[in-house]
């Protein structure tokens, strides 16, 4: 339940078109529903303005569904991250209701239209292909959570005439992800070209020394470019979110 949920209910009841008790029986899963092997926030969205996020990884597909329609019932947005193919297409003889984005190995269910409440567009930047299922996490959370995205990929560093071919659209941006794996400096450009929040994301894409995305990580950790801030190794979903509260303020 979300705030303007919450706000709807309370006016019903003094309206008198909900009485007290079917309000307390909307409420009896306020802050949390357990059910079992899961406990469900509830109220997330009411402290964060967004509701619980499922990880996909490392779950069974029936605790999922059980999961998802537990929050469905609550009509709470739904953002499932890190399921793979065959997941999906579990889920999807499951009737789950969900709508899958392939790339970004997520999925979605939206009570109502989505309203957008940033205040200017989040940029997602990536440096080459292979690191566009990250970018894609964190397009598909931004989006989720109610901002206008735009996306610029295949822009890395070693072919940067690509980059500064749309400085207009990195100016244009409010904040702007920046997604890069190998030694990670794409962020570290993009910083010192803009005057906004930079969300910097190392992939784990590179070779044998790049370590799983260790180099990339140490390399915008180190980042010479003022306002650069780094999020873990593969984490669309973290960046989507930092870049949605930041734009909303």
């Amino acid at each position: 339940m979300d705030s303007e949920r919450l706000v709807e209910l309370l006016e019903q009841v003094r309206n008198k078109r909900v009485d007290v008790a079917q309000a307390l029986a909307r409420l009896r899963h306020l802050p949390f529903e357990d059910l079992g092997f899961a406990k469900i926030d509830h109220h997330r969205a009411l402290r964060q303005g967004f509701p619980e996020v499922i990880l996909g990884q490392g779950k069974d597909v029936r605790e999922i569904a059980a999961i998802v329609r537990a929050m469905r019932r609550r009509k709470s947005s739904i953002l499932l991250t890190r399921v793979d193919a065959q997941k999906m297409a579990h889920l999807r003889r499951l009737r789950t209701g969900l709508t899958f984005h392939g790339l970004a190995r997520a999925a979605s269910w939206s009570a109502k239209p989505i309203k957008i409440v940033g205040k200017g567009a989040v940029l997602v930047v990536c440096a080459g292909t292979s690191d566009i299922p990250v970018a894609e996490e964190a397009a598909v959370t931004a989006t989720i959570m109610g901002n206008r995205v735009e996306r610029l990929f295949d822009v890395g560093v070693a072919g940067i005439h690509r980059l500064l071919e749309n400085r207009s659209r990195l100016d244009a941006a409010s904040v702007l992800i920046v997604v890069a794996g190998m030694e990670g400096a794409l962020p570290s450009v993009v910083g010192g070209l803009v005057g906004k929040p930079v969300i910097a994301v190392p992939t784990s894409i590179g070779y044998g020394a790049s370590f799983h995305g260790l180099a990339a990580l140490l390399g915008m950790l180190n980042s010479c470019a003022a306002g650069v801030t780094v999020v873990n190794i593969d984490n669309g979903f973290g960046a989507g979110f930092a870049a949605s509260l930041i734009n909303r303020v």
